[in-house]
């Protein structure tokens, strides 16, 4: 059954699980806060217009002085007034504490949240996913995308909540003061507010085409990176260069669209909100002149329409990272609602590996045509073929890298579909040709294959990958620290030391994907005699160029152009005299110090 699938809003609720709480408790405090500071106006205005002059209270403002001794007690300690100013002040000030603290903490669990979440889902993610997406593209999702939803969240949203507030509460108190006056005010609010969200409409195709072009420009930085070596040894430094400056350049000059678009909308929204508050305090001063308003309400009314105006400027700024944010969060989506693989339980399997009409295509191109392939258990198969030819795919199917198009492939006569991958991937040692290492020491990286291995463990399957002496030589042995994907390695040190991590593994099942290629002929022989000696009884897959690392396999397959062209034993492929033979020939009539080289 196909998972469902999640809109933006929906995803984004998903991912706010464990943080709403302190989001909503920050929107509390924000409110208290905002509530508070907008008493201060008001108390500014009736100690103007009532305490140091003479106009009369209403009844709210009657009732407060009361409390505080009236307003003879008020004319002669205008102290208290401006001691009742300092406590609203500091219960701003700890509301705003409050509200800040609650934001960061319920932004950090959402953040942590969405990496955790993400990160997880793509170890789960199928290699048909992981090979139409470029790496730099997916960790600008898992970084930079991540960062500007839980920005905006924690943020410009709180902030709208705090627009929402401050618009109600100033509008109220406007109205209450002035009718005329807060008409004329309230009439730019729509203007505003039309011109914010038309601009910033346009602008959020500015902000998915910056996005867009920073996940080339990381993919560019990040295959650099860790290709340095090829880089250096074709002499390509300046070819590569140029190529990320002039990305980066296009990138850049799309920031400036965007920031030249920018300051368009800041500097005309600056001239309306001038405009607004000129005829304020003009029409204002006309109004007082003639009584219709007192001093103290016309400055309380200032304040309440520079409260009111100077967030709902604000708008197009959120407005405009509301953009920016839903195109992150649709760009986080769609590696969400990537459909994982299945995982279940792990059992031990056994029995014989069988192939029936496999077809399977690489993005409509034929690979593998009609595959029919028995593995009894407990022998070993040799795979040569030329490169293209289907060997590595062959493996990849098996594993459950990929999905067959056609056909059946069994273990122990179950289909490998009805086997949870968890389970066959326990029981399936896959040993790749470059055996990627993680940047750890190297008793690290072998103690990944199991969990709670001991030393004698680590130091036992080394030898038996013929990696020990070498990793022995290092000063720090095996505490020594390797670079990224183990560039401190040799190439032949690198697949020794991933197939003593697989063979540490114990499956019953082993598939050697070209990954002797890097070894010489002595080495290779030894391992060979290792692997036969501990590991009696397990089904080995050996895929390899070199017909010395194949010529001891119980069987022999020739693959050519997608298809089983020739099957047996060494001896028995040599006497048919076809494309083993021609191989078997060429390598064989090298000279001696050229044969364990040839790939």
């Amino acid at each position: 059954m196909k998972k469902k699938e999640f809109t933006s809003a929906g995803m984004l609720g998903f991912f706010l699980k464990g943080s709403v709480a302190l989001f909503a408790a920050s929107i509390v405090a924000n409110l208290f806060g905002t509530i508070f500071n907008t008493l201060v106006p008001q108390i500014i205005s009736v100690t103007i217009d009532s305490i140091i002059g003479d106009e009369p209270l209403n009844k709210v403002s009657s009732f407060v002085v009361d409390l505080l001794g009236g307003i003879d007690v008020l004319k002669k300690s205008l102290w208290i007034v401006a001691l009742i100013i300092g406590i609203l002040a500091l219960l701003i000030a700890l509301f705003r504490y409050l509200e800040t603290y609650l934001t960061a903490r319920a932004n950090q669990t959402l953040l942590r949240r969405m990496r955790n979440t993400t990160f997880s889902h793509i170890l789960r993610l199928p290699m048909s996913w992981h090979d139409r997406q470029m790496t730099g593209d997916i960790i600008q999702r898992c970084t930079s995308d991540i960062d500007t939803v839980t920005n905006f969240v924690s943020n410009q949203l709180i902030m709208l909540f705090r627009i929402l507030i401050m618009t109600v509460i100033s509008l109220i108190m406007m109205f209450t003061m002035n009718l005329k006056l807060a008409l004329i005010a309230s009439a730019f609010l729509p203007v505003m507010i039309t011109y914010s969200l038309l601009f910033y409409r346009k602008a959020g195709r500015y902000f998915k085409q910056c996005d867009e072009q920073e996940g080339v420009l990381s993919t560019y930085a990040q295959e650099n990176f860790s290709g340095a070596r090829v880089v250096r040894a074709f002499g390509k430094e300046r070819y590569e260069k140029e190529k990320f400056e002039k990305q980066n350049v296009y990138y850049t000059g799309l920031w400036v669209r965007v920031e030249r678009f920018l300051a368009l909308y800041w500097t005309t929204s600056d001239l309306l909100l001038a405009i607004q508050l000129m005829l304020i305090v003009v029409l204002g001063t006309i109004f007082c002149v003639n009584g219709e308003i007192t001093t103290g309400k016309l400055l309380g009314f200032i304040s309440y329409n520079t409260m009111l105006m100077a967030p709902i400027r604000q708008l197009g700024r959120i407005v405009s990272n509301l953009s920016k944010a839903n195109i992150s969060l649709r760009r986080v989506s769609e590696i969400m609602n990537a459909e994982e693989e299945e995982y279940g339980t792990a059992e031990q399997l056994s029995g014989d590996i069988e192939f029936s009409d496999i077809i399977f295509s690489y993005d409509d191109k034929p690979v593998l045509k009609d595959i029919n392939l028995k593995i009894p258990q407990g022998s070993t198969l040799g795979i040569i073929g030329a490169t293209g030819s289907g060997k590595s795919t062959l493996a990849a199917l098996l594993d459950r890298l990929y999905e067959t198009e056609r056909g059946q492939i069994t273990i122990g006569g179950r289909d490998i579909k009805d086997i949870p991958r968890s389970t066959l991937r326990n029981n399936i040692g896959l040993i790749l040709q470059e055996g990627h290492l993680f940047s750890r020491t190297i008793g690290e990286n072998l103690a990944i294959a199991r969990e709670g291995a001991s030393d004698a463990d680590i130091r036992n399957y080394a030898s038996l990958a013929c990696v020990s002496d070498n990793i022995e030589g290092f000063a720090k042995g095996y505490d020594t620290i390797l670079g990224e994907r183990g560039v401190r390695l040799s190439g032949g040190q690198i697949q020794r030391i991933a197939i003593a991590r697989t063979l540490m593994r114990r499956a019953p099942y082993i598939i050697f994907d070209d990954s002797l290629s890097a070894v010489d002929s002595e080495t290779d022989l030894t391992i060979r005699k290792n692997l036969k000696k501990e590991f009696e009884g397990s089904t080995v897959i050996i895929i390899s160029h070199r017909i010395t690392t194949l010529m001891n396999a119980d069987n022999i397959i020739v693959l050519d152009d997608g298809k089983i062209v020739e099957q047996g034993t060494h001896d028995e492929l040599v006497a048919k005299g076809g494309i083993y033979k021609k191989i078997f020939d060429i390598q064989m009539n090298l000279p001696e110090e050229l044969k364990g080289d040839l790939q």
